[in-house]
């Protein structure tokens, strides 16, 4: 088989939502490094302009921009202000989300159950409505990667049925809008993460030592899934490797689904 190009994204554009931190910002880092203009998005400015920060470091070139998802017209404003600062938008990977609502189902709390589907689940609607219109009237279309969870459409766990819901709905979507619009030349698929090296699997007061110790245990594969290993299954289904990859759910969680 041919070596994939380490220079898959040269010359394109690039969107990642969420990405002034853990995943999102590995991933817009990976983009990056393989020669796209990337766009970072979020609600703070500050951790934005660090992840720019370190593109540009690393000879990248970047643009951060704060919008909550889970705003539509926030949302296309940030479709547009990438276009009008790099000319088009090729590739769009929406990672932002939250883990809310801790809780069995007969205790979530009403704001928890509303946070959790306005960002996890119409912030990525609203990113994949702004994203297909720009993709679709350009010339060559776009992928689009949805950041979903092995929690959800592949694996339960009690205690945060809230959060499952939201990222299960989250693969559905994915699927629904990858047969929408794969005719429009628009590429949709998810990534399903598991675990990984963030803040956000630390577990209350919980360090990163107790968290491997735990992994060793939990992990059919012995350990957390570090986050470069899931930005490089993101850069797959957004690169051209993927040009007949439609709607697929990729799962980067160790074993743990299985």
């Amino acid at each position: 088989m041919p070596v994939a190009s380490r220079n898959r994204f040269t010359g394109r554009t690039a969107l990642v939502t969420g990405g002034g931190s853990g995943l999102g910002r590995a991933v817009a880092l990976a983009l990056a490094a393989e020669g796209a203009n990337v766009v970072v998005a979020g609600r703070s400015q500050a951790p934005l302009k660090e992840t720019v920060a370190l593109i540009e470091e690393a000879d990248g070139t970047g643009l951060a921009h704060v919008a909550d998802v889970a705003s539509a017209a926030a949302v296309q404003a940030l479709v547009r202000a990438a276009v009008d600062r790099f000319g088009s938008l090729d590739v769009a990977v929406n990672n932002a989300g939250v883990f809310k609502g801790g809780a069995p189902v007969a205790e979530i709390s009403e704001d928890d159950w509303r946070t959790l589907l306005d960002v996890n689940v119409s912030g990525v609607l609203f990113a994949l409505q702004a994203q297909v219109r720009q993709m679709r009237e350009q010339p060559g279309g776009g992928a689009i990667v949805n950041i979903a969870s092995n929690l959800g459409a592949h694996k339960r766990r009690p205690g945060i049925a809230g959060y499952v819901a939201s990222k299960a709905a989250v693969s559905a979507l994915t699927r629904a809008a990858a047969l929408d619009h794969i005719q429009d030349g628009v590429r949709i698929n998810a990534v399903s993460p598991g675990a990984s090296a963030t803040s956000m699997s630390l577990r209350p007061g919980e360090s990163e030592a107790d968290r491997a110790a735990r992994m060793r245990n939990e992990s059919p594969l012995g350990r957390i899934v570090d986050s470069a290993e899931i930005a490089a299954a993101v850069l797959y289904l957004a690169s051209d490797d993927a040009a007949s990859v439609v709607g697929t759910d990729l799962v980067v969680d160790g074993g743990a689904s299985s």
